[in-house]
C-alpha cells in the first residue's frame, strides 16, 4: 500500500480506536504511525493494541511504526475543601507543602522541586494558564503569591512554571515501568516528555540501549535555549504545542514552531507537529477552516509528520480525521508553491560523503526525471540523509531489518520495504529495480537513482551512487 504523499500521519490510539477493524480503517485512511499515550490506559490495553498493529502489518505487508509516549512528571495541586474555589485578581494566595485541603487563601502544592526553583517575580500558571500567580516571596516549602489573573481552581489542577529550570528528572517511576513494557512489546519510538536540557536524555538512552529511537517533546521554554544541542542528541523532535502553548504567549508559538522545524531540517532529524491540529473533529465530522490551514502550514514548512491526539483517541470521527488530514497533505503537496518553498528552504549539504551522495541523488533524479530514488540502508542513516534533501522523486528505502523499516515510517517521503540482505552492488541494483516495479514506483525503461553504503551492514557509510535502468 503506497502513500502518494510525503508528509506522514501519526494517529493516537485510545478508547475510540482500539478495535482491530478501527485500527485497520485508520491505516487504510492514511495513518503511518500509531501513538500509544501512556498517560492513559493500562499495560494490558497497550499490549493488545500493539498486537493488533503487528497483525495488521502481516496482513498488509507494510511496516507500521509504533510510538510510545511517556507521561513524564505531572505537576499538580493537591485537594481543596471546596471544589472548585474562587481566586480573585489582586488577592494573595499561598502555596505550600502542607497536605491539608486548601481554600481561597492557600493551596497544597506537593512538589518541593518547584519551591527549590522559585524566586520572587516568577509566574506560576494553574489549570493550563487560566489562573496566573506571581511569586512575591518564597522558601523551600512555601511561596507567597499575588493573583494576577483570577478564576476557579480545584483538585489536582495542573501547574506550569515556564521561566525556571527545575531539578527534576523527566523520567518518573511510572515512566520507567512503562518504558520496560514498551521495549518488551517492541515499540519503534519512545517520546520523552518534560525535556528541559540536553542532559535529560542520558538516563533514557541508557535504559533504551538502542532498542528504539528516542524522540524529544519540546514543550518547555527552557528547552528552546538549548535547541540545537537537544536536536543533535535526539533521533527526532516533536513540537508539542499543548504545554508549549501554555507556557509561551500564544502569539509566540507559530514562530517557535517554524524555528524548531528549521533546526531539525538543518540537522536532518525528523520533526513532528502535534496538538489540536483538527481538534474540532473530536465532536464534528469536518474541521474548522483555521484547523485545515494549521495542518497545511506544517506541511508547507516541510514537517516530516503531523499528529492527531484526541481526534483519533477519544473522538467521534477518528477515521474521518485521518482521512481529512490525508487530503489536506495531498492537496498542499500538489500546489506548485509547495515545491518552490521546499527548494528554497532545503539546507545545503554538509561536507560529508553521505551528504555529497544524497545531494547528487536529488539532482540526478531531477535531471533524469526519475520516477523514484532508492536508498539501501542498514540503520536508516542513508534514508534519513536522503530525506533531508527533500527530493522531488519519492524515496524507496530498502532495508534487511524490519525494525529499521518501521522506524522510517515517520520520515518525510520515505516508503520503506524490508528485503533480504544483499552481498554486492549488482545484487542490490537488481533488487532495487524489482522492488520498485513491484511497489508501483517505476515501469520498465525508467531510471532509478540508488544510494547505498559499503561495506553493506555498516551503519553510516553512505558512499555509492548508482543509476539503474529498469528492464522489461
Amino acid at each position: 500500500m503506497r502513500r502518494h504523499r510525503n508528509a506522514k500521519i501519526i494517529a493516537t490510539l485510545g478508547p475510540a480506536s482500539s478495535r482491530p477493524e478501527t485500527i485497520r480503517a485508520l491505516f487504510e485512511a492514511g495513518a503511518d504511525v500509531f501513538r500509544l499515550n501512556f498517560s492513559h490506559g493500562t499495560s494490558k490495553s497497550h499490549r493488545a493494541r500493539v498486537e493488533r498493529i503487528r497483525q495488521l502489518e502481516v496482513e498488509t505487508g507494510r511496516p507500521i511504526g509504533v510510538l510510545l509516549d511517556l507521561q513524564g512528571p505531572k505537576l499538580r495541586l493537591g485537594k481543596f475543601d471546596k471544589n472548585p474555589v474562587r481566586l480573585n485578581t489582586g488577592d494573595t494566595f499561598r502555596l505550600d507543602l502542607d497536605k491539608n485541603p486548601g481554600d481561597w487563601t492557600r493551596g497544597p502544592l506537593p512538589h518541593p522541586e518547584i519551591f527549590a526553583a522559585l524566586e520572587p517575580g516568577v509566574e506560576l500558571l494553574l489549570d493550563d494558564g487560566l489562573v496566573r500567580l506571581q511569586v512575591q516571596s518564597c522558601g523551600r516549602d512555601y511561596a507567597e503569591t499575588e493573583i494576577k489573573v483570577g478564576g476557579d481552581i480545584g483538585d489536582h489542577k495542573g501547574v506550569n512554571v515556564p521561566s525556571v529550570v527545575m531539578s527534576l528528572s523527566p523520567l518518573t517511576a511510572k515512566d520507567r515501568r512503562d518504558l520496560a513494557v514498551g521495549l518488551e512489546l517492541g515499540v519503534d519510538w519512545v517520546a520523552l516528555s518534560f525535556v528541559q536540557r540536553p542532559d535529560d536524555f542520558i538516563e533514557l538512552r541508557e535504559l533504551v540501549e538502542g532498542r528504539a529511537r528516542v524522540l524529544s517533546k519540546l514543550e518547555k521554554p527552557a528547552a528552546l535555549e538549548k535547541l540545537d544541542e537537544i536536536v543533535e542528541l535526539s533521533d527526532a523532535v516533536m513540537v508539542a504545542r499543548g504545554d508549549l502553548g501554555v507556557e509561551l504567549p500564544p502569539e509566540d508559538v507559530p514562530s517557535v514552531q517554524k524555528r524548531i522545524i528549521r533546526a531539525c531540517r538543518q540537522a536532518g532529524k525528523p520533526v513532528v507537529v502535534a496538538t489540536q491540529m483538527l481538534d474540532s473533529m473530536i465532536r464534528a465530522p469536518v474541521p474548522t477552516r483555521a484547523e485545515a490551514s494549521d495542518v497545511a502550514t506544517a506541511v508547507y514548512d516541510s514537517a516530516d509528520a503531523v499528529m492527531l491526539s484526541g481526534e483519533t483517541a477519544v473522538g467521534q470521527y477518528p477515521v474521518e480525521a485521518v482521512a481529512m488530514m490525508d487530503r489536506i497533505i495531498s492537496r498542499v503537496e500538489c500546489d506548485p508553491h509547495y515545491r518552490r518553498g521546499i527548494e528554497a528552504t532545503t539546507p545545503g549539504p554538509e561536507r560529508t560523503t553521505a551528504d555529497a551522495i544524497c545531494d547528487a541523488l536529488r539532482n540526478i533524479a531531477s535531471i533524469l526525471s526519475a520516477a523514484a530514488t532508492v536508498t539501501y540502508t542498514d540503520s536508516g542513516f542513508t534514508s534519513l540523509r536522503a530525506a533531508r534533501e527533500r527530493p522531488e522523486a519519492p524515496i524507496l528505502s530498502l532495508t534487511p531489518h524490519i525494525t529499521t523499516a518501521r522506524r522510517l515510517s515517520m520520515v518525510w517521503g520515505v516508503h520503506s520495504v524490508q528485503i533480504e540482505e544483499v552481498e554486492n552492488v549488482e545484487e542490490m541494483a537488481d533488487k532495487a529495480c524489482r522492488t520498485a516495479v513491484a511497489e508501483g514506483f517505476v515501469e520498465p525503461g525508467q531510471p532509478l537513482i540508488i544510494a547505498a553504503g559499503t561495506p553493506f551492514g555498516t551503519p553510516g557509510t553512505t558512499n555509492i551512487l548508482r543509476i539503474a535502468w529498469v528492464e522489461d
